[in-house]
């Protein structure tokens, strides 16, 4: 398996994180994991066509996890080489998915008929093929395996998912946005690789912002994220979707500060993901940076 972070960011419009988004390659399958901001921009980096994605998986329906979902349909559709997707769109998510995708069928139908019309694109390629999904299994095809698993995003924000990718003996967990909860430790025992959320939000913007006092408490610490790596003893850990908040607003995470608090609790091998970076997951897991080189992942050795 071959594993892209697209987008490791939040809502927070920032130009190096672009929101939640994971590429996952198993065998002939393309998965994407969540539509976030930019997801269609980071793909056409890595010159893999929109159209070619076998399956798309969503965790749960925030903005940020979905926002980039027209553009992953429509521009996918478009008859060029970073798109030209020929059969419906295959889609599986929480409760609330196909309603959302009918929805987006009536909103941007007048599109779809000029481009139909106009350009002579097949009404197929534009078609959705979605499923609301329960924990379990959820797609097997070609040897890959794909299993959605219950995780606690909140009291409000239900069902949330995380998925388990299963491929050739292999195993990648990705958390989705959680609290820290004992199925994704379970679910993640012995993987190959974990991907992880993890907020870090300033006392100071409690008083300006009481909302964030909600967000953090939808969310995972690193001291907590790393009890769950340390429980779960994965291969390799990987923070993605890192939600960070100051006063005053910073452009880029303070991975350092990220990474003490990460060590109170954990102290094997992780990687503090930035957009584009990859894994390939063969008899260990190899860690690349964005620009392709091979990098190592952050150890307690000196």
């Amino acid at each position: 398996m071959r594993v892209t972070l697209l987008g490791t960011g939040t809502p927070t419009p920032r130009l190096s994180a672009f929101s939640a988004s994971t590429l996952v390659e198993a065998g002939p399958e393309k998965l994407i994991f969540d539509f976030g901001r930019g997801s269609t921009i980071r793909l056409f980096q890595k010159k893999i066509p929109i159209g070619t994605i076998t399956a798309h998986f969503i965790t749960h329906l925030h903005s940020d996890h979905v926002v980039g979902l027209p553009d992953m349909w429509l521009t996918g559709w478009i008859g060029t080489p970073f798109g030209s997707r020929k059969t419906p769109m295959v889609i599986f998510g929480p409760k609330g998915t196909v309603a959302m995708t009918e929805n987006l069928t009536r909103a941007f139908s007048e599109d779809i008929r000029i481009r139909i019309a106009d350009e002579g694109y097949s009404p197929a390629g534009v078609a959705f093929d979605a499923k609301d999904v329960e924990p379990g299994p959820v797609y097997e095809k070609n040897g890959v395996k794909v299993s959605a698993i219950e995780v606690n995003h909140g009291e409000k924000i239900k069902p949330s998912f995380g998925y388990v990718v299963e491929y050739d003996g292999k195993k990648l967990v990705l958390s989705g946005d959680t609290k820290p909860d004992e199925r994704v430790v379970k679910a993640a025992d012995g993987a190959d690789l974990l991907i992880h959320e993890v907020a870090v939000i300033d006392p100071d913007l409690f008083k300006a912002y009481p909302n964030y006092r909600a967000i953090e408490n939808h969310h995972t610490s690193p001291e907590e994220a790393g009890k769950i790596f340390t429980q779960a003893k994965p291969k390799l850990a990987v923070y993605s979707h890192i939600v960070f908040a100051s006063q005053p607003p910073t452009q880029d995470v303070p991975e350092d500060a990220l990474l003490q608090r990460t060590r109170t609790t954990y102290q094997g091998p992780l990687v503090i993901g930035h957009d584009l970076m990859s894994f390939v997951i063969s008899d260990h897991v190899e860690s690349f940076a964005p620009d392709g080189s091979p990098m190592k992942p952050l150890t307690t050795d000196k």
